[in-house]
């Protein structure tokens, strides 16, 4: 290499893609989803190799190397009882993958799910949401819209015999927590730190991964209160007490949105049967489902 020769880099970004192309980076974005141009995604940025993409224009052709995976047809995430119901009872085709609001993140990121469900609470705003998807999946090709808001708050015996009012009655009692990076589990832990607590001054008896799992702690006697929905509570003869409603949000790949499996999701959605069991769900509104919260 000599002077004169220009230092290159090996990636260029979606500015420098677009100007190359003489495009608009909305425009660039649509090539992404489609999977038709080479990139890679690195910290939440959209970055395309430069040998690839040369080959890409001269050629029209994607090396095989940087074929993009398809897409799974699996919705991950936080656990929903109504969107679960909806999911087999509209044979849309989907699977279910529900490990908790953060992991359904990394797995959609993965493309391992066409669709992710999430309930994560932003202090700082009182906002739900959209913090957590703004930075990590801009210029991805996603569209996150309203599913339910739900009644969060504690799981308890039915009766509530220990007579909790609120989490700083917790100490004294035996409680069964969700996992990091569950959604409740962040809201949970919120409760907690608004009180003066923190998580080690508890008791804790058992760490759940599912809402399931929470309610079967307490109906055991395992655990005399765990964070849990009010809908879920009440159908297994539980008591509760309300602590916060939140919103639940499910973030959708665009492409996968207009395909057979999530289009017959969303067509149940809007049927009488889908409206008289979102009404027996205790503490759910479901009024703006399918309201676009953000758009990628």
């Amino acid at each position: 290499m000599t002077a004169a020769d220009p230092i290159t880099p090996e990636f260029l970004t979606t500015k420098e893609v677009a100007e190359l192309l003489r495009i608009k980076e909305r425009k660039l974005y649509d090539l992404v989803s489609a999977q038709e141009i080479p990139c890679v995604k690195a910290t939440g940025k959209l970055l395309f190799p430069k040998a690839e993409l040369m080959h890409w224009i001269r050629t029209g052709e994607k090396p095989i190397s940087s074929q993009a995976t398809q897409r799974l047809n699996v919705v991950s995430g936080s656990h929903d009882p109504l969107l679960e119901w909806a999911i087999r009872e509209s044979d849309c085709g989907l699977a279910m993958q529900f490990d908790g609001s953060s992991s359904g993140l990394d797995v959609f990121e993965n493309s391992g799910s066409i669709a992710t469900g999430l309930h994560v609470l932003n202090p700082a705003a009182t906002a739900w949401n959209t913090h957590v998807v703004q930075t990590r999946f801009e210029g991805s090709h996603v569209v996150l819209v309203n599913w339910a808001a739900r009644q969060q708050g504690l799981i308890v015996a039915k009766g509530n015999p220990t007579n909790i009012s609120t989490v700083a009655d917790l100490p004294k009692l035996k409680v069964a927590v969700r996992q990091r990076g569950a959604g409740g589990m962040i809201l949970f832990e919120h409760l907690l730190q608004a009180q003066g607590l923190q998580l080690d001054t508890l008791n804790v008896t058992e760490t759940c991964r599912t809402e399931n799992d929470a309610i079967a702690a307490v109906a055991s006697g395992t655990a005399d209160a765990a964070p849990g929905l009010q809908a879920l509570a009440l159908q297994f003869g539980l008591g509760f007490v309300p602590t916060q409603t939140e919103n639940f949000d499910v973030m959708v790949c665009r492409k996968a949105w207009f395909e057979p499996p999530f289009q017959t999701l969303l067509a149940f959605t809007r049927t009488a049967a889908f409206k008289t069991k979102a009404q027996q769900f205790a503490g759910y509104d479901t009024t703006a489902l399918g309201t676009v919260v953000w758009n990628a």
